[in-house]
């Protein structure tokens, strides 16, 4: 017979044979008996006979009993296939059915494949959203026993004796432990910390897992896979998947994923790894570069202040330093700067000079061999950044306190005396760093209880802001400021400017601010204990 079914009909002068069809070819009748099968169709449907209705599949009899016939899908044996009739005459139906097995097949692939992109690209942005090296493998853990595994557990390597591990089961308990069992007892534990290529699970005999790598109550291992952590340069750890015995082993393919999914979760860990490194250096260098905390020394006050140009930052150009007296060095020693330009490079200049001059202190009684030995300390080096400084030796002279004040560009001191008055220290000088030579004025300055002398940096004069949001505060609302003063101890004189300062400036941009309040403090009268000396004054 000859037949153009639908979907496959030839042009107008083709003749297509069931017989020569490239298909199975089943034809029926109304009351869905088999009338005619071709070669294909007979292989397929072996107890299939002429006359009789279609055995199986019930797929394909069930579509052919239906009131209006349509294409149906479905399974004969292990093969998939999709059967569209066409109809003929006398109320009979060709069915025609196309195989879709490699089709399907191919679909789903394609579905796994996606999948598995989906959730590396999950994972990724998962353990990304970390720079904490627990975090990370906290979420590498949980990812592998919800997706790849019914368990898993994640070790870092480390110098010290005792591995991290962190486990987690399929319902997302995670456990964090530490275990001093060397990685050498699990097979392949050892070459994987070290970032060797893993060893095929197929290799790695389940029983031989310890207890303190198995999450507790797992039961059984069926199958184990371990895989490296590769990270940036050095192994980042390793990642263990743990199946039940009553679930198939590992195949080479879920294997070769759970490599693709170490290697994002390794690229995670070692970049947490390398930030807590970082951050570790960091916060030792800022611990040093970090304006000291001032108290009352040999009788004299100290308080200081530091507000850094970007809220974020803790260290700048600004800076302070104040030295007990030493062995070579009768006064205490004091220092305030300004080191041009802001953020971290000034910061680093910053900490050079403060060690400079921290080495320069038995030199102290001569401020001006002080600023010319650091004046060529910075032209010698890389730095082609400048400083103003004050230097300030004080000392305690019966209730009164005796300075010593040295500008070296910088603007020079001011004095708070008791009745309010603010007076400007005779002292200044050149900035250091640049000329071949400096010149430098030192004023001297007697404090008597409670008169203040206040060192500031021009963050101060020059914070904008006001009612308008563009004008300097100035030295004359400085001035003001510090006649309010008279008579306040140090930090609270400090705490004065600042508080006003802010004000100004709202929340507008500012300069790094620095200041510095020396105060002879008020003592109490202590009367002599033989009686015949003058006695002391309390501190």
């Amino acid at each position: 017979m000859t037949y153009f079914p639908d979907g496959l009909r030839p042009g107008p002068t083709t003749v297509v044979s069931v017989a020569a069809a490239p298909c199975p070819v089943v034809i029926v009748d109304g009351e869905g008996r088999v009338v005619e099968l071709n070669e294909s169709a007979t292989a397929l449907f072996p107890s299939a006979l002429t006359g009789r209705p279609l055995p199986s599949p019930e797929w394909l009899t069930d579509a052919q009993r239906a009131p209006c016939a349509t294409t149906a899908t479905g399974t004969v044996g292990d093969r998939f296939f999709s059967a569209s009739p066409s109809p003929l005459p006398d109320g009979r139906a060709a069915w025609w059915l196309v195989e879709e097995t490699a089709y399907r097949s191919v679909l789903k692939e394609l579905e796994g494949e996606r999948e598995r992109t989906r959730f590396l690209s999950e994972a990724s942005s998962a353990l990304l959203s970390s720079l904490n090296l627990e975090r990370c493998m906290e979420v590498t853990a949980r990812l592998a026993a919800e997706y790849l595994a019914d368990a898993a557990a994640v070790i870092a390597p480390t110098t010290a004796r005792k591995l991290p591990v962190v486990m987690c089961d399929r319902q997302g308990h995670l456990t964090r432990a530490t275990v001093s069992s060397e990685p050498e007892t699990v097979p392949g534990l050892a070459e994987a910390l070290r970032g060797f290529p893993p060893v095929p699970s197929r290799w790695i005999d389940p029983a031989a897992a310890p207890d303190w790598l198995v999450p507790e109550g797992f039961g059984e291992v069926g199958s184990l896979v371990i895989t490296p952590l590769p990270g940036h340069g050095v192994p980042a750890g390793a990642l263990v998947l743990f199946r039940r015995a009553q679930r198939t082993a590992f195949s080479e393919s879920e294997e070769a994923f759970a490599g693709l999914f170490a290697a994002r979760a390794g690229a995670a860990m070692s970049a947490a790894r390398l930030y807590a490194e970082q951050n570790t250096v960091s916060d030792v260098l800022m611990r040093a570069l970090l304006p000291p905390s001032l108290r009352q020394v040999e009788g004299v006050e100290f308080a200081g202040g530091y507000r850094p140009s970007v809220d974020t930052d803790r260290i700048g150009g600004d800076f302070y330093d104040v030295h007990p007296p030493g062995e070579d060095s009768p006064e205490t020693f004091a220092v305030l700067g300004d080191v041009a330009g802001k953020g971290l490079e000034a910061a680093v200049l910053t900490g050079k000079i403060r060690n400079t001059l921290h080495a320069l202190l038995p030199m102290a009684d001569d401020h001006g061999k002080m600023l010319r030995l650091l004046n060529n300390a910075m032209r010698n080096g890389h730095s082609t950044r400048f400083a103003t400084l004050v230097l300030v030796s004080a000392a305690r002279e019966d209730r009164d306190v005796a300075l010593r004040l040295t500008s070296a560009g910088h603007p020079p001191p001011l004095i708070v005396r008791g009745d309010g008055t603010v007076e400007e220290a005779d002292t200044g000088g050149s900035l250091v760093g640049v000329l071949p030579t400096v010149t430098s004025r030192t004023a001297r300055i007697r404090l008597l209880p409670g008169e203040s002398c206040l060192l500031y940096t021009d963050g101060v004069t020059e914070a904008k802001g006001g009612p308008m949001g563009d004008t300097m505060f100035g030295e004359q609302r400085l001035r003001r400021a510090l006649a309010e003063c008279a008579g306040l101890p140090a930090s609270a004189v400090v705490e004065r400017v600042l508080m006003l300062t802010d004000e100004w400036i709202g929340d507008g941009r500012h300069d790094d601010i620095a200041v510095l309040a020396i105060t002879a403090p008020r003592g109490a009268h202590l009367s002599a204990v033989d009686g015949t000396t003058r006695g002391r004054y309390t501190a």
